[in-house]
């Protein structure tokens, strides 16, 4: 299976350029991400963890890692897992997110490689990764299959794929669009497309058909009393992750 030259949707990508200058500002139009980091965060590094055998308890523990964080916007993920000791890619289809990202990785001491370019032009090149993280990504391409297919061509045999995205239903639609943009107005109005979210079992399929195999998926819940996220390993209803593995 070969990847489409590109799934660039360039209609998504003029949303996020329009916010780029605030990716790090925890009270702007990311408020919902940097909310939602650490939940992401705990799920990321237990998963790496697991699958490559590393002790979270030690300093560096995923040293000599190679980690691709595919949308990095302007490097929520990608800066954690380089302090983890990882040799991290950041890579962003919109141009406006990575001297941001850049910027703040230099004035944070982290040597990150971040770079403007796509999931299909990295697996054209023959980029391979122990790792790749593809969080909220795949509800804002063209086609989600051969973008998919370009994140299994850019993993290493064996290697880990991890990719979050918001389910499809009533109730995903009044919180992720209703309440995230016009009520809570988190996010600039038409950020998101509810016809675009992926249900759970799609998204398995999509994967399964990509070439990768599927070995968990949790969700992200909110908790509007605690004003927090935890994972859950039965409500998928909303936000959810999958993790899933490269044959060998």
């Amino acid at each position: 299976m070969q990847a489409a030259q590109s799934t660039i949707d360039d209609h998504e990508i003029a949303k996020f350029q329009a916010m780029a200058a605030e990716w790090w500002d925890p009270s702007g139009k990311f408020k919902p991400l940097h909310m939602l980091n650490p939940c992401r965060l705990d799920y990321i590094t237990a998963q790496i963890a697991s699958e490559f055998e590393r002790d979270l308890s030690e300093d560096k523990p995923f040293a000599g890692l190679r980690i691709l964080d595919i949308g990095c916007g302007g490097g929520l993920l990608a800066e954690p897992m380089a302090r983890l000791g990882a040799d991290v890619v950041g890579a962003d289809a919109a141009e406006r997110n990575i001297p941001v990202a850049k910027l703040h990785a230099e004035q944070s001491g982290l040597e990150i490689d971040y770079r403007f370019t796509t999931a299909e032009a990295m697996a054209a090149e023959g980029e391979q990764f122990d790792a790749v993280l593809n969080m909220e990504v795949v509800e804002h391409v063209a086609s989600p299959i051969d973008y998919l297919i370009a994140c299994r061509q850019l993993l290493r045999p064996g290697g880990l794929h991890i990719c979050s995205t918001l389910n499809r239903n009533p109730k995903s639609y009044m919180m992720g669009i209703i309440g995230a943009e016009y009520v809570m107005r988190w996010l600039p109005k038409g950020t998101h497309d509810w016809k675009k979210f992926i249900t759970p079992d799609e998204l398995f399929d999509l994967i399964r058909d990509a070439g990768l195999e599927p070995v968990d998926r949790k969700g992200f819940v909110f908790n509007p009393i605690a004003w927090s996220w935890s994972i859950s390993d039965r409500d998928l209803s909303v936000n959810y992750v999958t993790a899933s593995l490269k044959p060998e």
